[in-house]
């Protein structure tokens, strides 16, 4: 009867210590980016904000004010903000085991809780950003609030685990070949099409929507417009789709990570 509550008390400790190391991990980074002094940190959540607030204003200044119907602000808003986390989380996760190799030779840091700490900076910090956004776009009556809450947070979620199991693939890839890592800024532009960002799925011929939502993101947002703007909007999104293929990459991105040590070159 002993031994499995040690082994509970086991397993609870491992969590402890990897919830530990992640921490510390997220505070070393935000030291390494911003420094120690004054509010530097801050700029996790401003650099997302003047990418998304800008965009917004320009599409605004320049585009009609509503576009089959919809609010051209709060398209911009609803597809470019989840565009920043994904994109942020694959960019920041590209040699992210070269440049902190140093850490792995303490035992408890492993390459997954770097990739961890790094993607949750950036999700984190795109999720107040676009927060704040969008509370100034409804402040200013470019947006209303949204309509169905519950779905807006739904495609939220998805979207940042999406963006969670790109940083695993593009980080473990990119230790693993040079290709990856030169080639990676140039995928996320051509992906753009693919990302939903500027589109909705309705707004395509009925023959070319499949390939649309072949896209985990444009299903995701999808779900943050039809929250967003409810049943003033047209959205189509396949959930079953979109479960199993992001845990598919996800699954996937931890198998890579858990062998990506024997890539490194790490010096003390």
């Amino acid at each position: 009867m002993t031994p499995q509550p040690q082994r509970r008390d086991t397993l609870l400790s491992c969590f402890i210590i990897q919830y530990k190391v992640i921490h510390a991990l997220i505070l070393r980074e935000l030291h390494t980016r911003y420094g120690r002094e004054n509010l530097g940190f801050l700029w996790v959540i401003g650099e997302p904000i003047l990418f998304c607030a800008g965009v917004a204003i320009v599409w605004t200044a320049i585009r009609p004010a509503r576009e089959h119907g919809l609010a051209m602000t709060a398209m911009v808003v609803t597809g470019y903000i989840p565009l920043t986390m994904w994109r942020h989380c694959m960019g920041r996760a590209v040699k992210a085991y070269e440049s902190n190799g140093s850490l792995f030779f303490h035992r408890q840091v492993t390459p997954f809780d770097v990739i961890t700490a790094r993607s949750f900076l950036e999700i984190i910090g795109t999720i107040m950003a676009g927060g704040i956004v969008m509370m100034g776009a409804i402040g200013l009556g470019y947006m209303n609030p949204p309509k169905d809450y519950g779905l807006l947070l739904l495609g939220i979620s998805y979207q940042c685990v999406f963006s969670f199991a790109t940083a695993l693939l593009a980080a473990s890839l990119s230790e693993m070949s040079d290709l990856v890592e030169k080639t990676v800024t140039i995928f996320g532009y051509l992906s753009l099409p693919m990302s939903g960002a500027f589109v909705m799925v309705a707004w395509l011929p009925l023959r070319y929507q499949w390939i649309l939502m072949l896209s985990p993101m444009a299903n995701n947002v999808e779900m943050i417009r039809g929250g967003e703007f409810g049943i003033e909007a047209s959205v189509k999104y396949d959930l079953f789709y979109d479960t199993w293929s992001t845990a598919l990459m996800v699954l996937i991105g931890i198998f890579l990570t858990a062998g990506v040590r024997k890539h490194l070159e790490i010096t003390g």
